[in-house]
């Protein structure tokens, strides 16, 4: 397809973003950014680095010692994050990185060095990324702005399922908690919060299956790659 564009999926924890964003490339290809695997990466970093996100010269260079890439992995079919040449896909998954990752992203130098990034991955155009400020800040003029959104309930049973799996001791409680907790950083962070663009199309998908929501934005991207 000649006349690419670029794709912003934005939208609250475990609304399934990413699944339609990766589903989306998929069919186009296009490239899939996952920026919340980046600050997942960044928040893994701070963890294990003992990084107090109140001092700001710490902050920053500790930034200064990140590298981030994606690296498609042929087993998994999948583009893995890797920190400074490690695979830490797994490990930026766990309820331990879930808990810190909404303050850590909040920290207006992470996120400006963050969106740094993301905005020269779509220098060319045909990407589909998503997060929770890629229309309003990373690409406020993307062709196709999409906002996810689910009812809390159905999105902390998604969630609990989904980490169930390789998490058998955790709880609806713990899982619904955090998602509360992400949704009001998300929200009400001084720097670039979690809002709906104007000019965004919303996808509740409380009630709708994984095919019929990848179906409805399908017909968007092509409205808008072919107007």
């Amino acid at each position: 397809m000649s006349n690419k564009i670029i794709i912003a999926i934005d939208g609250f924890s475990s609304c399934g973003k990413s699944t339609l964003a990766k589903a989306l490339a998929t069919k186009l290809e296009y490239v899939f950014i996952d920026t919340g695997a980046m600050y997942r990466a960044i928040a893994l970093y701070f963890k294990r680095n003992n990084i107090d996100l109140a001092n700001l010269p710490a902050v920053n260079q500790a930034l200064a010692q990140i590298e981030l890439h994606f690296q498609y992995n042929p087993v998994t079919f999948k583009s893995d994050m890797y920190l400074n040449g490690e695979n830490v896909e797994l490990i930026i998954r766990e309820m331990s990185i879930s808990n810190i990752v909404s303050e850590v992203a909040a920290n207006s130098a992470v996120r400006n060095f963050a969106v740094a990034q993301q905005q020269a991955m779509g220098v060319h155009k045909g990407i589909v990324m998503d997060g929770r400020d890629i229309g309003t800040v990373v690409f406020p003029n993307a062709a196709l702005k999409i906002f996810v959104t689910a009812d809390p309930a159905i999105r902390a049973e998604r969630r609990f399922l989904e980490l169930k799996a390789v998490n058998p001791e955790i709880t609806m409680e713990e899982v619904a908690e955090n998602l509360q907790h992400r949704d009001l950083i998300d929200s009400t962070r001084e720097h670039s919060p979690l809002r709906q663009a104007e000019d965004a199309v919303v996808l509740d998908n409380s009630n709708i299956s994984r095919e019929e929501q990848f179906n409805l934005a399908l017909k968007w991207a092509f409205e808008k790659i072919n107007p």
